[in-house]
């Protein structure tokens, strides 16, 4: 009897300690793997205010850049599974960069845990107003009949936009060469110079370039028009291109045997977060769809996006340096 009632006494006495320190109890990292200034951490900023606000501790953005992200997702993988780093993911450290055959120093489905999938943004696919082709019917049309052989540039080998649009010429039935970059940079310079006939990266770096008329948006590749470019087709209006989706969305991810009572609360506070009418705003402004999914939602996500980019490799037969 005594030593239940001890025990007991040790429980509640624990219990009530964990009621009074609950999560967090200091400020937490959000590791962005990218430069400051690009698409993802621009997100990350934004998400962090609210956040910050929603949990009552501050919400730091590091950006940990380098190797297509590996070393931002490397650092969670090594993090402490305490609550206080996480990730904001690209698909290309987690699911895109093995899918097209680059090693990775860690197992994005062993050593992370997927928390929420936290917003998306279309591809755009953007050319020279005067050196480039003036609308997506006309590179598919002249790309089919006529031979003409365009080359476009992506962010690097085996990225996302790579893919996007490896399953464009796939289906479309043309050929294009492929120019990739380190970066979505020095891409958008080539085809703002005319060295390049057109580009395909993410929304966000585009914005700008679109707006002041230096770039022409020829289309998106979400399956709806974004509302940012309303007049903008999406690739999928195309009737050869019926079905085709493509679009860079942002992860939440935390080290491998985080508490599940820490993920779900992080969740539902980006799900609060994306309930602000200015942070929609501000998500749409900078090109991103605000949208959660949570656990469950995102790891179905997932398995559908790898067995996706799976098959895009293979039907397309794509050569990834």
């Amino acid at each position: 009897m005594l030593r239940t009632a001890i025990l007991v006494s040790c429980f509640a006495l624990f219990g009530a300690g964990a009621q009074a320190n609950p999560w967090p109890q200091r400020p937490v990292t959000l590791i962005v793997p990218y430069p400051a200034g690009g698409g993802v951490d621009t997100a990350a900023r934004i998400y962090s205010a609210a956040i910050s606000r929603i949990l009552g501790r501050q919400v730091v953005v590091e950006n940990r850049a380098g190797a297509s992200g590996a070393i931002g997702a490397q650092a969670v993988v090594r993090a402490a599974p305490d609550g206080y780093t996480f990730l904001l993911s690209s698909p290309a450290e987690v699911l895109v960069t093995p899918i097209a055959g680059k090693p990775l120093p860690y197992d994005p489905e062993k050593d992370l845990t997927p928390i929420a999938f936290v917003g998306d943004t279309p591809l755009g696919i953007v050319a020279h107003p005067e050196r480039g082709p003036k609308s997506l019917g006309e590179l598919v049309a002249s790309s089919q009949k006529q031979g003409v052989k365009f080359n476009y540039g992506t962010p690097g080998s085996g990225s996302t936009m790579h893919f996007a649009g490896a399953a464009m010429q796939a289906i479309a039935g043309v050929n294009w060469q492929h120019v990739p970059y380190k970066g979505a940079a020095p891409a958008v310079n080539d085809v703002l110079g005319g060295q390049i006939d057109f580009v395909i990266t993410g929304l966000p770096p585009l914005v700008a370039h679109i707006k002041t008329g230096k770039l022409t948006l020829l289309a998106v590749t979400s399956a709806n028009r974004s509302p940012l470019f309303a007049d903008v087709p999406a690739i999928s209006e195309l009737p050869s291109m019926a079905g085709y989706q493509f679009t860079n969305w942002l992860g939440l991810f935390g080290p491998a045997q985080l508490p599940p009572g820490i993920g779900r609360k992080m969740s539902a506070a980006f799900e609060s977060a994306v309930q602000d009418e200015a942070v929609r705003q501000r998500l749409q402004e900078a090109g991103w769809r605000a949208v959660v999914l949570e656990q469950d939602a995102f790891v179905q996500f997932l398995a559908q996006e790898r067995s996706r980019y799976q098959t895009v490799r293979d039907k397309a037969g794509m050569i990834i340096e």
